[in-house]
């Protein structure tokens, strides 16, 4: 700016004489970031494969599609929060299990559909850059990627002081995979005396914590230090417990006639998920006495008097994944499942109704 001109903004202004301001006066260290993305780099190449053609810090991640053996490759895309189970990691200081968290919600969402996970980008944000949580939580989300053979192949790390509490932060993780067009399940071929499995959740996984800590911290007047007999551990470990992954069980079944669709109980339950795989004509009528809720359910529900019908619409209830299957083949899918070490019990049966869940008993 020409001096004649600064000094006419200087008099209108009347700008204080001082010394130059810095990016890291307005509260962005853009070396720290530099520093902490230099360690994330190091942790994201340990999930990469040949298929990764770029290092992490490209202007964008370059995956090569043509090692897939497949015959008609689709791409399955989709994008996912972890939602204020983040706000638990906030109160213990514990970052080390929501990166696995994102992976394995956004692994599950499109495994459902029949893909296999290939690369992962994750964005994160915060006020601050704390090097030490964000290499918990990127080394969460390193690990997830890896335990699920997903390349980690690239993302963003936000500083935006002012916008986040000191400490906090968000994170949101975008997956891609593919299914061969042939072997895409999307629930068209369910029909009425199909049954259905269900398979087991670690907990509250990702959805719910809303009403959770509201129970659990505020009316209970709990702390996640607080060690409840009924959970057999405190209660930052139960509602710190990862989202699983259903990939590794479920893959054999992938492409399998018998397996006519999957639905990732999430937000909403199973009123609201499995409905989205169900052709019209057809309903599901589901049993749940047929397993055992978990007692952080039935530690919810008891002391926010909170009603069966909130329940279900709020939380998976103990069934994090609902597969539909083939009447005439359900036991054999059971056997398999059982050798991979995973129980599945008949949870329900499809039926002639208009696309809704059925449940034939009260939680009680």
């Amino acid at each position: 700016m020409p001096r004649n001109a600064r000094r006419s903004v200087e008099r209108v202004l009347k700008i204080p004489s001082r010394s130059g301001v810095s990016y890291r006066d307005a509260g962005v260290d853009i070396d720290a970031k530099m520093s902490a993305i230099s360690r994330f780099s190091s942790l994201a190449r340990e999930t990469f494969s040949r298929a990764v053609l770029t290092e992490i810090g490209s202007f964008g991640g370059l995956y090569d599609l043509s090692g897939l053996r497949m015959k008609r490759p689709v791409l399955v895309s989709s994008i996912d929060g972890v939602g204020t189970k983040l706000k638990i990691a906030f109160q213990t200081g514990r970052h080390d299990t929501v990166g696995e968290d994102l992976v394995n919600h956004c692994v599950n969402d499109i495994l459902v559909q029949g893909a296999l996970p290939l690369f992962f980008l994750d964005y994160l944000a915060t006020g601050k850059v704390q090097r030490e949580t964000l290499e918990a939580l990127v080394a969460g989300i390193a690990r997830g990627c890896k335990a699920n053979g997903c390349a980690l192949i690239g993302g963003e790390t936000a500083e935006m002081p002012g916008f986040y509490a000191d400490g906090e932060y968000d994170v949101a993780g975008c997956i891609v995979g593919a299914v061969d067009r042939t072997a895409i399940l999307n629930g068209a071929r369910i029909r009425p005396g199909d049954r259905i499995l269900g398979l087991a959740s670690s907990g509250l996984h990702t959805n719910g914590y809303s009403l959770a800590r509201k129970v659990l911290l505020e009316i209970l007047r709990l702390k996640p230090t607080s060690h409840v007999d009924a959970l057999g551990r405190t209660v930052g470990d139960e509602l710190l417990a990862p989202h699983r992954s259903y990939l590794k069980a479920l893959k054999p079944l992938l492409g399998k006639p018998a397996l006519k669709g999957m639905a990732h109980i999430t937000g909403g339950g199973i009123p609201d998920n499995l409905p989205r795989i169900l052709p019209e004509g057809c309903a599901a009528e589901i049993d749940p006495g047929t397993w055992a809720m978990p007692a952080v359910f039935s530690l919810i529900q008891e002391g926010g008097h909170v009603s069966d019908t909130e329940m279900r619409r709020t939380f998976n209830l103990g069934i994090g994944m609902a597969l539909v299957v083939a009447e005439d083949s359900v036991e054999a899918v059971r056997k398999a499942l059982e050798r991979r070490g995973e129980k599945a019990p008949i949870i329900g049966s499809v039926v002639p109704g208009d696309r809704r869940v059925i449940f034939s008993r009260s939680m009680h």
